[in-house]
Parts: structure tokens; sequence; C-alpha cells
């Protein structure tokens, strides 16, 4: 089943790909009614959307899905459930299809609530209370955002269509038009995982890897973005400013706490995290092409360095610390050069496919007006992508092997390898293939010396920063220790997940216990079934005692009984 579905999705994918070069080139833009049943005057329609955009995008989806099923074939075989978890990710991979083709929020909302229950399933797919809590974690805060898609429809009810495409011009005149931009930015933000919705992202990371591959690179974290996208004309107002400002702060956030991280998955979680604050933040001042750009070119570098982990973890016997791990380049030298040229373009290396999107779009911002405080989330938390990717290669590829009990690791999983190498390739050509397709037009942004070399100067600065806090000795002062308040605040996403886990079922858990103790086993436990059981107990000993056949009770019977007949007799 696994290369069925390989061959049947990289075909799709490069007939998508086709078409949307055709599309690019000639702008076209289809949209496709199909009337599913029509009774007397009622018409039930889907709509879809064929341009440029949702072509392209949904060409790279299927790529890179085609991809890690491949690579599942290996990295899952010992799972006896293999074509179970195929079907999950075919369907996965299909709602992300249906939120893209569709102009129409009901037909969204198929596709939304599809890759809410999908990942559900496949972050619980290993069956242990740390995925079900992280399943639970995940689902219940994707709530969030689906009823805020649920009110948005309802609100939609007022305008006789739910045809987003057709109302976006008076949507930004209109107030109760800006409700339900309010609330779709909602949605958005927690499929996203912006602040304050962002502790569901790394606790996802229960899923098997190549899900995680699939998820962070370009479906379900990705909606949210591409739903803003078709959604940019409303971020004019006042809600653009609003998100740039979580949007910038989960992006920070999301750094910083990256470099306290030890499990080699949160940290590529956290960086994913980091990413999209960084694409929301760049549509959220108006540049969507540039978050559209950016957002493919994140996918195939992601996806690349999912499949590095995976198998990093996979020949390392599950273990995920990456201080156990150590001299991997020399173990592992493929797997640890497509693991280094992934975090190169996700660091902005020039020339990779990251270089393109994010130098355009610091770039861009240096450009722009915007205030000091916006700038520096947007410098800063370039350099500290660079500080933790540093730090991750530190400490997985340089120095000795930490875990003793594996004398052997070797790059032998040639089905692995093969996946990795197709995204490796893309993860190096993309960016400029991308580039010259997406902007026609070649982007020259004229800037002061120093500005122009400020992107160039933060990642140098992010680098050595994160080779100086890895590089630690057996008398080296520990720094986490002695700053421990600040060590646990930004190593746990500022709190987020206490917030939103802890902070949020303890009183329910407190009041459950209280009322378990007055109710359950307190007066309903004594005038229920305890009281009933202790009187039937009473009452068969007493009935044991008349049944013993004694000649005292007998007599006393006859007494009690000649008594009422002679009672009666005389009333």
């Amino acid at each position: 089943m696994c290369l069925i579905s390989f061959i049947s999705l990289f075909f799709l994918s490069f007939s998508l790909f086709i078409f949307s070069l055709f599309f690019i080139l000639n702008e076209l833009v289809y949209f496709f009614e199909w009337e599913i049943i029509s009774l007397n005057s009622c018409n039930i329609v889907m709509t879809f959307l064929f341009d440029w955009m949702s072509l392209l995008f949904m060409s790279f989806v299927l790529m890179i899905a085609s991809l890690v099923i491949f690579y599942s074939k290996e990295y899952m075989s010992e799972d006896v459930n293999i074509n179970r978890f195929i079907m999950l990710v075919l369907m996965f991979v299909l709602s992300m299809m249906m939120l893209i083709i569709s102009p129409n929020l009901i037909s969204i909302l198929l596709g939304w609530d599809g890759l809410g229950l999908v990942s559900y399933c496949l972050v619980i797919y290993f069956q242990n209370v740390k995925s079900y809590n992280a399943g639970m974690l995940t689902a219940l805060s994707n709530r969030i955002g689906d009823v805020a898609f649920l009110l948005a429809i309802a609100w939609m009810l007022n305008y006789g269509s739910w045809n987003f495409i057709f109302y976006l011009e008076i949507m930004k005149n209109d107030f109760f038009m800006m409700v339900i931009g309010s609330l779709v930015v909602l949605a958005a933000m927690t499929k996203s995982a912006q602040i304050p919705f962002s502790s569901w992202l790394p606790a996802a990371m229960a899923a098997p890897t190549p899900v995680s591959a699939l998820v962070h690179s370009s479906t379900l974290v990705t909606a949210g973005i591409y739903l803003l996208i078709r959604f940019n004309i409303l971020l004019d107002s006042w809600l653009g400013n609003l998100l740039l400002l979580l949007s910038g702060l989960t992006m920070f956030m999301s750094g910083l706490g990256a470099n306290f991280e030890f499990d080699l998955k949160k940290i590529i979680a956290l960086s994913t995290l980091s990413q999209l604050g960084l694409m929301m933040s760049i549509l959220s001042m108006g540049f969507y092409k540039l978050a559209f750009f950016h957002l493919l070119t994140h996918a195939l570098f992601k996806a690349l360095l999912f499949m590095c982990a995976g198998a990093i973890i996979h020949n390392m016997n599950n273990c995920q610390d990456i201080r156990l791990m150590g001299g991997l380049s020399l173990h592992m030298p493929y797997t640890s050069s497509c693991f280094n040229i992934s975090n190169l373009a996700l660091c902005g290396m020039p020339f990779l496919a990251g270089f393109y999107s994010k130098d355009l779009i610091l770039e861009t911002v240096s450009f722009s007006s915007i205030n000091y405080f916006s700038f520096f989330l947007y410098f800063f938390s370039t350099g500290l992508t660079v500080c933790y990717s540093f730090r991750l290669v530190y400490y997985s590829m340089t120095g000795d092997l930490n875990c003793g009990s594996l004398n052997y690791l070797s790059d032998e999983g040639w089905v692995m390898m093969r996946a990795m190498t197709g995204l490796l390739i893309m993860s190096i050509i993309g960016g400029s293939m991308l580039n010259w397709l997406i902007f026609p037009v070649p982007l020259v942004i004229v800037l002061p010396f120093f500005l122009k070399i400020l992107t160039l100067l933060v990642c140098i600065m992010g680098g050595v920063v994160g080779y100086l806090i890895s590089n630690v000795s057996l008398y080296f002062v520990n720094l986490s220790l002695n700053n421990y308040l600040f060590t646990s605040f930004a190593g746990s996403m500022w709190f987020m997940p206490m917030i939103s886990t802890y902070g949020i079922i303890y009183y329910p858990f407190y009041i459950g216990n209280q009322t378990v103790k007055s109710f359950d086993q307190g007066w309903s436990e004594y005038f229920g079934s305890q009281n009933i059981y202790s009187r039937l107990v009473y009452y068969s000993q007493f009935n044991n005692i008349l049944q013993n056949n004694n000649l005292k009770i007998f007599l006393l019977t006859f007494v009690i009984w000649i008594v009422i007949l002679m009672f009666f007799m005389f009333y």
C-alpha cells in the first residue's frame, strides 16, 4: 500500500505543478460550481477555486506526503497496522486538499475539522498516557478555533452566501464583516499555534515522526496561515496590528524556548512555531505573497529536518535526548549531511531554500515603517533561530557518542535515505525556483549598507552565541541553575503549558474531589447504597433468628397471633 500511495501521490503532485506553471504564465483563475443536489428551488452547490496559489500549494503538500509515506515504509516497518497508518495519513492529506481549494466557509470547515479529527487519531497513535494527554490538548485547543469558525459561518447567514471570496471587498468597510474577520483570525491563530494557543504544538510531538514531518511542514499548522492568506485584505485594520504583536511574540518565545530544550523533536517543533510566527507577522503587514513564499520553502526543509531526526531516533533505539547524542557525523554521514543542510536552510544560509524567502522578508521589514519593538522581535528571533540550530548541531554532530550502550550506528536505512534525497534536492534548489515563479519581476530592495548586512550579522552573532552556550566543560559554572527562575520561565514556553493544562483543570478537579467526598462518599453513600445494605443485613439477621425453629419464639408468635385475632373480633 505504501508504494501505490507514493507513486499515485507523486504523479498527482507533478501534474498539479505543471498546471500551476500554466496558471501562473496565463494568469488564470478557475471557479468551479458543482451542483450536488437540486430539490425544487433549493440547490446544494459545492464550489472549488483553482488558481496558481492553490495548485502550487497542493503540489507541494502531495509531494511531501508521497515522500513521507515512502519513508514510513521503513520507519513504521515494525508496526502491525501500517496500512491503517497510511490510510490515516491519506485522510489527512485529503482534508488539507479540501481546505486549499475551497472558497466557501462550509467546505473549508469540512477540511478544517477533518484535519482536527485525523490529527487527534495520529497523535494518540502510539497509545500511551503521554500520547493521550497530548492528543486531548491538541484536539481541545483546536476546538476553540473550530467554534470561532462555526460562529463565522452562522454570522455569514446574513449575507446570502458562504462564498467569502465574493465579500472580501465590502468586508473592509463593514463593521459586521469585521466580526467575521476577527473570528477567522482567532480560528487561524489556534490552528497555527500563535500565542496564547502555542502549547499544543510541542505536545503534538507524541505522534510518529513521519506524521510530524507532514504536520509541521505543510498541513495542519499551515492551514491557519493559508486561510489568512485568502482573507489577507482584512488585515489592513487593527486586526493586522494585533496579529503582528502576537505573532512577533510567538516567534521570540519559541526561539528562546528552543535554546533551553533537550528533546530533539521538541526543538524542531519550536523552530516550526518560530517560522509560523514569522509567516504570520509578515502576513499581518500585508505582504501575503512573501508569507506564501516562505510557507512553501519552509515546508521543504522542515520536512527534511524531521525525516533526519526520525532516522537518528530510529537508529538510537528511540532516544530523543540530544545530550546522549554526539559524533553522529562519523556514524551516520549521509543523514548528518541532510540534517546540516536542512538546518542551514532554516538559518537562512545564502542560496539554500530558506535564504530566498527569509532574507526577502527581513529586508522588506527593514524597508517598512514599523516600530522598534517589532523590528527588534524580527531580527532578534532570527538570531535565536541560528543560535538553537548551531546548539543542536554541536550537541548531536560533534564529539563522541554519549550513549555507551549503543556500539553500532549506521545509515543502513536505504528507503529512508531515498525519501530524504528527494527533499534534499528541493531544499537546495526550491527557494530559487519558487523565487523565479512567484515574482516574475526580480525584487530589488535598496537599503543602507548596515541595514543590508544586518540579517547576515545577526545570523553570525546567533551562531557564535549558540556555540558558546553549548561549549561547556566539567568545571563550567552552571548558569541555568544560577538563573533557575528565568530558565524555567523561558524553557517552558513562558508557562503556557501550565496555564493551558494544569491551570485550567485545577478548579474542576478540586470541585470534583469535594463533590465526590461530600456526595458519593458522604450523604448519598450514607442514605443510599451503604444504608440500604446495612438495613438489609440487619433484617436478614432478624429473619434468620425467626426461622431458627426455636420453641420460645414459636410460642411467642402464636400468642401475638391470638391477640391480633381477638383484637379484630372485638373491633
